[in-house]
């Protein structure tokens, strides 16, 4: 009984830990098929496959990236690729496709980040420093939380606009008890800001023929 009820707790412990991650690489491996099919194998087939997993590939990986547990893809590049694997035709593109690109990336990463906002506020830092998948160091979330308490709610919107601070933000806040709506507004706009200047950068990437997938 003791050994049934042990095996069941690492279960838990794990799922809780790494559940996630398992869902979110099982889907994101469907769409690095699709990829590796179109150049090595069936175009049509691999088109297909993008097409119909690709959404809910985007919105699990963006739900990861908010939650700060995106590590096999870097967050700058996932807009443009979908960009290019979704809404890109020989004829042009598709701007209904763009938007609805658009409206996964904020929503999956709002909610990503609102999880880990509230993780930060019902459990602490501290218990956040133990998880070993948050893997954000002691000094660097003690320099993010010193911006946070120098500029305050707006610095939560100005991080996520930005390369390289994206989410950085979202503990402090959390610790902070900022209200959770103004969060997820103000997280929301930022995520906005820079996914649009990512899929305007990746229009003129594509225009110009700089970078091409179908």
């Amino acid at each position: 009984m003791a050994s049934t009820q042990s095996s069941r707790s690492r279960l838990r412990v794990f799922a809780e830990d790494y559940g996630l991650l398992v869902i979110a690489a099982s889907f994101a491996l469907l769409a690095i098929t699709g990829v590796v099919l179109f150049f090595v194998g069936d175009a049509a087939f691999a088109k297909e496959l993008i097409e119909t997993y690709g959404l809910y590939v985007l919105f699990l990986i963006f739900v990861l990236e908010g939650a700060m547990l995106l590590y096999f893809a870097p967050s700058e590049g996932i807009v443009p690729f979908a960009i290019g694997a979704l809404a890109t035709t020989p004829s042009g593109y598709e701007l209904d496709t763009i938007a609805l690109i658009m409206v996964v990336a904020v929503v999956g990463a709002t909610i990503g980040q609102t999880a880990l906002f509230l993780l930060a506020k019902r459990g602490g830092r501290e218990w956040l420093l133990q998880k070993p998948w948050f893997r954000v160091s002691d000094s660097k979330l003690e320099r993010f939380e010193g911006w946070f308490d120098r500029w305050g709610r707006p610095a939560v919107l100005v991080s996520n606009a930005l390369l390289f601070t994206r989410g950085m933000l979202t503990v402090p806040a959390g610790v902070a008890e900022m209200d959770l709506r103004e969060f997820v507004v103000l997280s929301a706009a930022g995520t906005l800001i820079f996914e649009s200047w990512l899929a305007v950068a990746a229009y003129y990437f594509f225009e110009f023929g700089v970078m091409e997938l179908f």
